[in-house]
């Protein structure tokens, strides 16, 4: 079986929401455009972002831990949406649609999420634009997940998991279970765009939510170990040469 690019996805704000394209444009050395350009700083994250800030915005990177994640509200990783209209459409379970312009509304999106932040957590401040990217990493990697390795992850643990709680940027059908591991320090080709793969993923425990309802429904770290020894998901990799990919590019590695 060929193996084909199956999903391409997209973040605009880092842990709130996400949405499926058909086809980008890649950049050598860039991340996916678009992805996780806006956070929202929580007070924990003010101190950081206070010490590297231009005109009301962060002018460098900042760690995850100051900005609103699954990890620490299993409701936030039920939010779905993205662009539509020049406007972002999040989408959450137990609230009201949300229709923003990032730009200029960002007050309305933090009282969106106060009501599903745990009350002992720091709160939610403010929406502000990444210098160059909120990725957890500071490199500009893109994520590439396997169809096949989360379907032998749903068989063993015998319960659907769904794409959506990886939050990934890529998806390839194709490959056999696992095989993206092998490929670190390889180079792998997207039609015509080359990456070169650089690290796993390990993963943290926003993946315990179920992003339908919000609730946590598996020790995924926990799971991970026992099934499998390790606690990685996934593969990073840096665009080589850039170019236009599209649903159903043939992948090769």
């Amino acid at each position: 079986m060929t193996a084909r690019l199956a999903h391409i996805r997209r973040h605009p704000i880092k842990s709130v929401g996400g949405e499926g394209l058909d086809r980008v444009t890649l950049a050598a050395a860039r991340r996916l455009p678009g992805d996780r350009e806006w956070a929202v700083l929580t007070q924990a994250g003010e101190r950081n972002a206070q010490a590297s800030q231009t005109g009301g915005e962060p002018d460098r990177w900042l760690p995850k831990s100051c900005f609103v994640r699954g990890v620490q509200s299993p409701q936030v990783q039920a939010i779905s949406g993205g662009w539509a209209d020049g406007r972002l459409v999040l989408r959450q379970p137990t609230q009201a649609d949300l229709v923003i312009d990032p730009e200029t509304e960002g007050d309305r999106l933090v009282d969106w999420l106060r009501p599903l932040w745990p009350a002992d957590a720091p709160a939610p401040t403010r929406l502000v634009r990444g210098a160059g990217i909120w990725t957890d990493q500071k490199w500009p990697w893109i994520s590439i997940l396997s169809l096949a390795s989360l379907a032998d992850l749903e068989a063993r643990t015998g319960q659907p998991l769904g794409i959506h709680r990886w939050r990934g940027n890529l998806w390839v059908d194709g490959w056999a279970p696992w095989a993206e591991r092998d490929l670190i320090g390889h180079v792998i080709r997207i039609g015509s765009v080359e990456l070169r793969v650089t690290d796993q993923i390990g993963r943290c425990d926003a993946t315990t939510a179920n992003t339908d309802s919000g609730e946590r429904d598996i020790d995924m770290l926990a799971t991970l170990e026992r099934l499998y020894g390790h606690t990685d998901f996934g593969i990073f990799a840096e665009v080589v040469t850039g170019g236009e990919i599209a649903l159903g590019d043939a992948v090769a590695a």
